[in-house]
């Protein structure tokens, strides 16, 4: 599908009450050998525009990175290469555009489409940093220019056809299953435009945001997922007739992969809806023939076995007290515990990748910008408000 010359370096507005009606005609601007920069608005039905299909249709045929089909959701810039097919995701904050995983085009496009993506953005005054990349781009960034990696966490990834057998081999994963189940918990799957237009499934995402100890965020973590479902798959957990939770897994198609976006929990769901909710996606996903699921970034993680890339001290510091002083708001050692408790086949690095030769402190300030819609500090001090206010 060709990117239409009309959408050439346009811009589709964040906030929902500037909605572009899917079939308004966009006015041209720069020439189209220009690379294109787009934004995804944020609601996304009940048509997309062209853009966005066109993104989509890049994702089924490229998409490798497990967050690959994540550059679809709102408040994202979509840019695309003039030259090769190609499109890669990101967010502008504090003189970066810090990209959502990694370029999605055809592995032997991916040095040129770095290429170009950065010599795009010094034209435009910005450095690039990468959020969610694996290893393969690490080695490609390292081959066309100045790389500096940062090992930011770790993925689980299991083969969802063994998973029957993983949980049959964890005792307590069987006992939380079980307990939903005697709860009287059910799970199906839903056609993505029924959870799309779903008034419940609004209101169970409302009251899971509402219990969370942190401030609603954005980027890789945006949780307004059921406007913009595509080609995801949703899975709705009921009780007595009345959802209290579902589930949101992306493909990631190179991989005949699926990415476990999203875990949502109402306040009437017992204990072990996750863990049904889970449960029932993977086996659905195993009848699918799918051969790759993960459940996606545990920051700060280790349990890849992969040492961290040579770094500064005060990046090693830095992290150290992120996870100690961020325990109080962020569960880092509890999520990461939930994922290995379902005993995955292995881990997988993450890194952030910044095309410098050394780490810089204000790569890493705007990734915090880009996540936090705001500056660190602020999101913090909104973070202790909320806290407080929760515990008077």
């Amino acid at each position: 599908m060709a990117l239409p010359r009309s959408l050439t370096g346009l811009t589709l507005p964040r906030s929902a009450h500037e909605t572009p009606r899917a079939n308004a005609e966009p006015s041209p601007s720069s020439p189209t050998t220009r690379p294109r920069v787009v934004r995804s608005p944020s609601y996304c039905l009940p048509d997309p525009p062209d853009v966005l299909m066109h993104a989509r249709d890049l994702i089924n045929r490229f998409g490798w990175n497990a967050m690959s089909s994540q550059i679809l959701n709102p408040g994202i810039d979509l840019w695309f290469s003039a030259d090769r097919p190609g499109v890669i995701g990101y967010v502008s904050a504090a003189g970066y555009r810090v990209v959502a995983g990694a370029p999605i085009c055809a592995p032997d496009s991916l040095p040129e489409l770095v290429i170009g993506f950065h010599e795009d953005a010094a034209r435009c005054g910005m450095k690039v940093c990468y959020f969610g990349a694996q290893t393969r781009l690490v080695r490609i960034l390292e081959r066309v220019g100045p790389a500096a990696a940062v090992l930011v966490g770790a993925q689980p990834v299991w083969n969802p056809a063994t998973w029957i057998a993983r949980i049959a081999a964890k005792p307590s994963a069987r006992a939380q299953l079980a307990r939903a189940r005697n709860k009287g918990v059910v799970v199906s799957a839903w056609p993505p435009r029924q959870a799309a237009m779903s008034s419940d499934l609004a209101r169970c995402l409302s009251e899971w945001l509402d219990n969370r100890d942190l401030p609603r965020m954005g980027f890789l973590v945006e949780p307004e997922t059921l406007a913009c479902l595509y080609d995801r798959r949703v899975f709705v957990a009921e009780r007595d007739g009345q959802i209290v939770g579902f589930l949101v897994a992306s493909p990631v198609p190179l991989r005949q992969g699926w990415l476990i976006e999203q875990i949502v929990r109402g306040v009437r769901a017992p204990n072990g809806t996750a863990e049904l909710l889970l449960d029932a996606a993977m086996r659905d996903l195993a009848e699918s023939g799918a051969t790759y699921a993960t459940l996606g970034l545990s920051p700060l993680s280790r349990r890849s076995g992969i040492p961290p890339p040579s770094e500064p001290a005060w990046v090693a510091w830095l992290l150290g007290a992120v996870r100690h002083l961020g325990a109080r708001y962020y569960n880092f050692d509890g999520l990461d515990a939930f994922k290995a408790k379902f005993r995955p086949e292995r881990w997988e690095p993450i890194y952030v990748i910044m095309n410098e030769s050394h780490i810089s402190l204000r790569a890493l300030y705007a990734i915090g910008r880009a996540f936090s819609g705001t500056s660190p500090l602020g999101f913090l001090l909104r973070a202790i408000r909320r806290h407080f206010a929760s515990t008077r």
